[in-house]
C-alpha cells in the first residue's frame, strides 16, 4: 500500500474564509509504473510519479500528475513529495481554485525561482488538478475553457533508443507494426554511433519527420561538427543538442544554419524562452507541460514561439495517465503540426484511469471531456497500482 500525504484545511479555518469555493485539502501519492523497455533516463524497471489531489470545501475535485526523473531533471519524487506537503500545499490552502495565476504566484512565493522556476516538476502536478479542477466547475473541456477548437486526435512519432545498433531495424519495424509512420531519436555523446543511427533510421523511414533529441549531451566543438552531417543523413530537426546554460554556444550553432534547433530542458518559463529569443539562440522549443509548472506557463510559451513564426512540438517525459491528458488537449487546442513525441504508452505497463490513454496506428485520441478529460481510479492511485 502506498503512503498517502496530505494537507488539509481545517473547519474553522475554512469557514473563515467565507462561502466562496476554497482549497481544503491537498493529497499527494507516490505511484510507480513498470517499464517496459530500454529508455535513456530509467535506471530501474519502474517509472515514479507523485499523483495530487485536489479537494476544495465543497467536496469538488481536481487530478494532477507530477513525472520527475532525477538523471534527467534535479528533482526526485522524494522532493516532490516533500515540496508538495511542507511547502507548495500550505501555501494554497485557503486560497480560489479558479484563480490559477494567483495559484503560481503563491507557489512561487513558497519555493522562489533560482536562474528560472523553482521545482516546476512538483508545480506541475498541483497546475493539472487546478485546471481539471476548473474544467469540471465548469462542465468544459480545456481547449473550449481557451475558446480554442482542437484538433481530435495527435500523431505520435516512435522513440528509437537502441542499447546497440543492431537493434535499430527491429525498433523501427516494431514502430511500423503498431501503426507509426515518424520517428525520433536519442543520440549524443557519441557522434559516430549518432550518425550510423540516424542514417539506418532514415534509410528504414525515407518518408518520416525525424527528430533527434540530444538531452544536452554534445560539447559545442561536437556540435558544430555532427550537425551538419546530421542534416545530410536526413534529420529534420535536433533538440536540446548543447547543456541548458551553454547559451553563447546555442547562438554559434543557429548561426551555422545546417538544422533547426529546438530547446527543452533550458526553457523552464516563458520569461527565459522570450530572453533567449531575444538572443537568437532557438529556432523553436520541444513543448512539455511537466516541465514548465504545467499548462499555465505552457500555453503562455507556445504563443510566445507561434508569434515568433518559430517551431512548436510537442513531447513528453515518458508521461503516463494524468501527466499525458494534460499534454494532449494543450498540443490539440494549438493544432500541433508535427508528430508529438509522448513516449508514455511505449515504455510504461499500467494505468490509474477508469479508461486508459490508448496509442493506435500511430496516434493517439484527445480526451475532450470536462477538464483533462480522464476519470483517475482513486483505489489503484491509492494502492500504488496493483
Amino acid at each position: 500500500m502506498t503512503r498517502r500525504r496530505f494537507l488539509e484545511l481545517g473547519g474553522a479555518a475554512a469557514i473563515a474564509y467565507g462561502a466562496a469555493r476554497r482549497i481544503a485539502r491537498i493529497e499527494a501519492f507516490p505511484v510507480s509504473y513498470p517499464v517496459t523497455a530500454h529508455f535513456k533516463f530509467f535506471t530501474k524497471p519502474e517509472r515514479p510519479t507523485v499523483f495530487v489531489k485536489v479537494t476544495c470545501d465543497d467536496g469538488a475535485v481536481g487530478w494532477g500528475q507530477c513525472v520527475p526523473i532525477p538523471t534527467w531533471s534535479y528533482e526526485t519524487p522524494e522532493s516532490v513529495l516533500s515540496a508538495i506537503e511542507r511547502y507548495l500545499g500550505p501555501a494554497l490552502l485557503g486560497h480560489d481554485p479558479l484563480d490559477i495565476a494567483g495559484a503560481h504566484a503563491r507557489m512561487n512565493r513558497a519555493i522562489a525561482p533560482s536562474f528560472s522556476t523553482g521545482m516546476p516538476i512538483a508545480k506541475a502536478g498541483i497546475d493539472l488538478a487546478l485546471h481539471d479542477l476548473a474544467g469540471r466547475l465548469h462542465g468544459e473541456s480545456l481547449p473550449r475553457r481557451w475558446g480554442r477548437k482542437p484538433l481530435e486526435r495527435i500523431t505520435l512519432s516512435w522513440t528509437v533508443n537502441p542499447a546497440s545498433l543492431e537493434e535499430t531495424e527491429q525498433l523501427v519495424e516494431e514502430g511500423r507494426a503498431r501503426g507509426y509512420r515518424h520517428f525520433n531519436v536519442k543520440v549524443a555523446p557519441d557522434p559516430k554511433y549518432d550518425l550510423e543511427l540516424c542514417r539506418r533510421v532514415r534509410k528504414l523511414a525515407p518518408e518520416a519527420f525525424l527528430w533527434a533529441d540530444a538531452n544536452g549531451g554534445y560539447d559545442l566543438a561536437t556540435a558544430l561538427e555532427v550537425i551538419p552531417k546530421l542534416a545530410d543523413v536526413g534529420v529534420n530537426v535536433l533538440e536540446q543538442p548543447l547543456p541548458a546554460n551553454r547559451l553563447t554556444g546555442y547562438r554559434e550553432l543557429r548561426k551555422l544554419g545546417a538544422l533547426p534547433i529546438l530547446m527543452d530542458e533550458g526553457v523552464v518559463s516563458s520569461t527565459e524562452l522570450v530572453e533567449f529569443i531575444k538572443l537568437g539562440l532557438l529556432d523553436g522549443v520541444a513543448m512539455k507541460p511537466a516541465r514548465t509548472a504545467g499548462l499555465w506557463d505552457a500555453r503562455r510559451q507556445i504563443e510566445i514561439v507561434l508569434d515568433a513564426g518559430l517551431l512548436f512540438l510537442g513531447s513528453g517525459l515518458t508521461d503516463p495517465d494524468v501527466s499525458l491528458a494534460a499534454s494532449l488537449p494543450l498540443y490539440a487546442a494549438y493544432q500541433l503540426k508535427f508528430p508529438a513525441a509522448l513516449t508514455g504508452p511505449l515504455f510504461l505497463r499500467g494505468s490509474c484511469l477508469k479508461t486508459p490513454l490508448v496509442a493506435r496506428d500511430g496516434a493517439i485520441e484527445v480526451p475532450l471531456g470536462p477538464g483533462l478529460g480522464v476519470e483517475v481510479d482513486e483505489a489503484k492511485v491509492r494502492g500504488g497500482l496493483t
